[in-house]
């Protein structure tokens, strides 16, 4: 059976990926639609958490009026 190789340095990027997470303070649990995208983000346990570098998502969660930051 053949191993699988992983190319060097692709995991470096995937474990030190900062997250971000926001509480929602009105639902805990529902779909999150971003406006413009098809893309959704799920809350769940009041919670949604997403990759910093994913700009659209940040964006969206920091201007949304239901979602705080958090640290």
């Amino acid at each position: 059976m053949a191993k699988a190789t992983a190319t060097p340095g692709a995991d470096a990027s995937t474990s030190t990926d900062l997250r971000l997470k926001f509480r929602d303070t009105v639902f805990t649990s529902r779909t999150l639609c971003i406006p413009g995208t098809k893309r959704t983000l799920a809350v769940v346990k009041a919670s949604v958490d997403v990759s910093a570098s994913d700009e659209q998502a940040v964006t969206f969660l920091k201007s949304h009026p239901e979602l705080e930051a958090q640290e």
